[in-house]
This record gives structure tokens, sequence and C-alpha cells, in this order.
């Protein structure tokens, strides 16, 4: 992660009642992780609305970091993490959109930066009319884990 310059950001805070990170087995299934610090979304609107296409790419990005805050936090290590399984990216947009793998690609590179492309995950990506808090993007993870 320093050699791309990257520092996980402080685990953000739950916004309901809920778990942030469920382990079963080998399995690590995180909850949606937003554009946030601490309790505050740092991206609101949707892309093609109030956002363009790059401050999209900058919450997916941004979101994916919290992700691996919520990671870290769980596991102990990032290096325990064998393989991202799946990369779910909600993307809220106006009707009009088509852009959403763009958007997704912005957590799709962080992952990959930190991680490699031998890891890359299964992607599924959709375009909503809303999200929690009006944030752009909401991820969700599946990781293989070691014990």
């Amino acid at each position: 992660m320093k050699e791309f310059g990257i520092e996980l950001p402080t685990q953000p805070e739950p916004f309901g009642i809920y778990a942030e990170a469920v382990q079963t087995s080998n399995l690590l299934f995180l909850t949606g992780m937003l554009p946030t610090a601490g309790r505050e979304a740092k991206f609101i609107g949707r892309v093609g609305t109030e956002l363009d296409v790059e401050a999209g790419r900058a919450a997916a990005r941004l979101a994916a970091l919290n992700g691996l805050a919520v990671a870290k936090q769980h596991l102990g290590s990032l290096d325990k993490v064998t393989q991202i399984v799946r990369l779910g990216v909600a993307v809220a947009t106006s009707g009009d959109v088509r852009d959403q793998p763009r958007v997704a690609d912005g957590a799709s590179e962080s992952l990959q930066d930190v991680f490699g492309k031998s890891k890359n995950p299964s992607r599924l990506v959709y375009g909503v009319a809303s999200l929690p808090l009006g944030v752009p993007v909401d991820l969700e993870l599946i990781f293989e884990v070691s014990a």
C-alpha cells in the first residue's frame, strides 16, 4: 500500500444496527461500504446529475478504502485476504447514465493496487435511483481469508 501512497482511513462508524463484517468459515462479508468519513458522507448526489464520473470514481475509491479498513480491523491484517471473491457496486445515477462501470473502476483500481491483479474479484455493477445518505456509490465486498 505504501508503494501506491495508500493510507487506510479510520474504520467508518455504522449508521444503524448491523455488523460491518461477518465471517463464516473462510469468507468475510462486509456490509455496504459508503464514501464516508466518521458519520459524514463525503460525496452526495447522483452521477450524471449533481456529480460527474470522476467524482463518482473518487467516491468509489473512498468506499473501497473504508472496506479495507473494516476488513483490517476484523482480521488484524490484510495479509489474511487470499482472494477478493466479489465486488458489487451500486451507483446512484440519473436515468440516462451508462457509465456505471467506469465509476466502479475507482473501487476496482484501489483493490488492485492493494492486492494485485491476481486477486481481482468477480464484479456486479448496477445503477440505482437512490442510496443511503444520498451517496453516489455503495459497495458490497466478499473476501476469502486464511485462518
